[in-house]
């Protein structure tokens, strides 16, 4: 596989912005109030040297449970993941994960389960921990961490730090956002700058990924629905 499809692959299985999520150990987050609510969300994703992709997100209450499901798709490449989990105290605790992505035809599928995730969530439903700790603030003159877990089960850590709200026109509308700034404490040349909304938790508005000082990808968001 060459350069650029090894790229696009990392950027499918990672539902082409998740791979990146970041923030304080989540042992550390006992004091979360922001409420869950449920949405449906469509972006595009425009990456340098690929065509656009749509990432439709979807965010849903079952018998206590929460659901977080992504999937995303170009001409070549398709991806999704599924994370359910629960709200506690102590933060969020993932119960189950699924994902799977297709490139060019050749893809696989992972899972990880409750005994797999009694330690660490997995990215989905750290994406939804992230936003929470956003809008509950701290950290805007510190860097803080997330640990979570990939697709694989693998540990990972990001760094993040909250930058101030931001006024966003976007397809779907105006919005005031909570900006968060992301990188990987390995590789501070990577960096993405998360927008949250304000009003409910894990909901993207935009994210814009940068390598080296320039803007390789943006994601915004198209459409919205709530109930």
């Amino acid at each position: 596989m060459n350069r650029p499809s090894r790229a696009l692959a990392r950027l499918t299985l990672s539902l082409l912005l998740l791979a990146w999520l970041p923030a304080k150990a989540v042992a550390a987050a006992a004091q979360h109030d922001a409420q869950l609510q449920p949405f449906s969300a469509s972006y595009r994703l425009e990456v340098r040297g690929w065509p656009n992709a749509t990432i439709e997100h979807h965010l849903t209450q079952e018998s206590g449970h929460w659901q977080s499901r992504m999937q995303a798709a170009i001409a070549v490449a398709r991806g999704n993941e599924r994370s359910r989990f629960i709200v506690t105290p102590e933060g969020v605790h993932s119960v189950n994960y699924a994902s799977g992505y297709s490139l060019f035809g050749v893809g696989g599928n992972y899972r990880l389960g409750s005994s797999e995730l009694a330690e660490l969530p997995d990215r989905q439903a750290a994406l939804i921990e992230l936003s929470r700790r956003a809008l509950n603030g701290g950290c805007e003159n510190e860097t803080c961490r997330l640990v979570y877990q990939n697709h694989r089960g693998r540990e990972e850590s990001l760094d993040y730090r909250l930058l101030g709200t931001d006024e966003l026109k976007l397809p779907a509308g105006e919005f005031q956002a909570l900006k968060v700034e992301v990188s990987e404490p390995d590789t501070p040349e990577r960096r993405m700058v998360f927008h949250f909304h304000p009003e409910y938790p894990g909901l993207l508005l935009a994210v814009d990924y940068q390598r080296d000082g320039e803007r390789r990808s943006r994601l915004t968001l198209t459409s919205l629905r709530t109930d």
